[in-house]
């Protein structure tokens, strides 16, 4: 039996790049092989990653495509939403169907960057085709996102969604306004979403916490300075050690002796959002908002 050449190891490629290593059609149609696409091949003991699923689909479409809506997002890092069917924008008059690839057609090539090598549709062009797909507060969680990493500006993304035309721009257009700058997590961002929506001020980011003798204190996830309120968005505290959580219980007793009420909020009470809501609105009553 003839060795397949290493060189197409985790990889995808195509026939023609095949033949050109020495492999034959009837090699491809063997065992070892598996197509991907039609004309597109990996090795059988090559596992399929999102990474090779997207270099898989560039193989075969046609030039100037880019990857686009949560595909995109995904190859910069933020994963929402299913991996599956990979989006990608394709030239206006391009039409291909792929398996497990689902193509929009329409793009300016003013829109595309490169990525690691990949082609990508701008960030602020992804924040509005993501709205296609995604609801209001998963959306909010893209912006805030794109705002952290320094991939958009929040002004830039509401101007965009003000200024163009595409789907899903109406509900880009409500949630442009609501993305902030220093977001540390998606989860964040659901917090503030579920606060802002039930009515109760906007908070602070991750603002910086002193006491009255201006002595650093913490900083907090999300601030309300005048009530002395704070919320704490607690995802990892399965995660810590002994140490890590007594640095905690003594960061919150300091807060709380600087008069600083607390409200922590873990990933499981996320599941009930209004109960959330609530022991918010409660501690910022008891500190004498009116809401």
């Amino acid at each position: 039996m003839r060795s397949i050449p290493t060189a197409l190891a985790g990889r995808t490629f195509t026939r023609q790049q095949a033949l050109d290593h020495g492999v034959t059609d009837r090699m491809l149609a063997g065992r070892r092989f598996v197509r991907v696409h039609p004309g597109v091949y990996r090795l059988h003991d090559t596992p399929m990653t999102f990474a090779l699923a997207v270099e898989a689909a560039l193989l075969k479409l046609p030039s100037g495509s880019a990857l686009s809506h949560l595909t995109g997002l995904r190859h910069r890092g933020l994963s929402i939403g299913p991996v599956q069917p990979l989006h990608v924008t394709v030239p206006t008059r391009s039409h291909v169907v792929l398996d497990g690839v689902r193509c929009h057609r329409y793009l300016r090539r003013s829109e595309i960057e490169l990525v690691d090598g990949v082609p990508l549709v701008s960030p602020r062009r992804t924040f509005v085709d993501c709205a296609v797909l995604l609801g209001e507060r998963q959306l909010l969680q893209v912006g805030d996102w794109l705002v952290a990493q320094g991939l958009a500006d929040r002004h830039e993304l509401w101007a965009y969604a003000q200024s163009t035309h595409y789907d899903g721009v109406q509900r880009a257009r409500r949630v442009a306004p609501f993305v902030r700058a220093g977001v540390a997590s998606p989860r964040e961002s659901d917090v503030r979403w579920h606060l802002v929506r039930s009515g109760l001020p906007e908070p602070e980011i991750n603002a910086e916490i002193h006491d009255e003798h201006r002595s650093w204190l913490a900083r907090g996830d999300l601030v309300y300075r005048e009530w002395k309120v704070l919320v704490e968005y607690d995802g990892w505290q399965h995660e810590r050690d002994a140490k890590q959580r007594q640095w905690d219980h003594l960061r919150r007793e300091q807060l709380e002796a600087a008069g600083w009420r607390a409200v922590v909020v873990t990933t499981a009470d996320m599941s009930n959002p209004d109960l959330v809501t609530l022991r918010v609105r409660q501690a910022l009553r008891s500190r004498g908002c009116p809401v």
